[in-house]
């Protein structure tokens, strides 16, 4: 028999898709600085809202992490689950 098994195609492609599934966290990382460095400005601006600006600031960056989250648990599965055994 030539040629790749369908076994190893499968595992082969499961590897890519989740090396493409972990550049999700790409964006909220970038997302999260945006928001960090925005938030920092804005405290130094009017320092006594301080408590509100980085509460919402931290709401923001953890709905932000889901993406990510999601991602990596995407990548997770498609590396651990074995359809073939």
């Amino acid at each position: 028999m030539n040629g790749i098994s369908d076994e190893a195609f499968v595992h082969g492609m499961s590897a890519v898709g989740a090396g493409l599934a972990l550049i999700a966290g790409i964006g909220p990382g970038v997302g999260q600085g945006i928001a960090a460095g925005h938030g920092a400005a804005a405290v130094g601006r009017n320092p006594g809202a301080k408590s509100d600006i980085t509460s919402t600031m931290l709401l923001g960056q953890a709905v932000a992490e889901t993406t990510g989250l999601y991602g990596f648990v995407t990548a997770i599965i498609l590396m651990f689950v074995k359809p073939f055994d």
